[in-house]
């Protein structure tokens, strides 16, 4: 279990690095990261970073998109990792 705990974390520091980088193109005025990639990073488990990279480097808080779909996906992710706690448990007990 603590390997999912340490993917989570690599994960969501990546977030947090790619919408840095982006929010540096984007001062800089050179080629930006599609909003697609960010979403996809939020979708895979990255949902915390992103929305701590948002209000930390004020990036991307005017878009209502980010503000409504970052919170949804982080929700998501939540559901998804209980989920696999719950199954991964039940198959667990059975076993031992």
């Amino acid at each position: 279990m603590i390997y999912v705990g340490i993917i989570y974390l690599v994960i969501n520091i990546v977030a947090i690095i790619i919408m840095d980088i982006d929010k540096k193109k984007a001062i800089s005025g050179k080629e930006r990261i599609p909003e697609v990639h960010l979403f996809l990073t939020a979708v895979l488990f990255g949902a915390f970073g992103v929305l701590i990279a948002m209000y930390l480097l004020r990036h991307k808080i005017r878009k209502w998109y980010f503000n409504l779909g970052i919170p949804l996906i982080l929700i998501q992710n939540i559901a998804l990792f209980y989920s696999g706690y719950i199954i991964f448990n039940q198959k667990k007990k059975k076993i031992g």
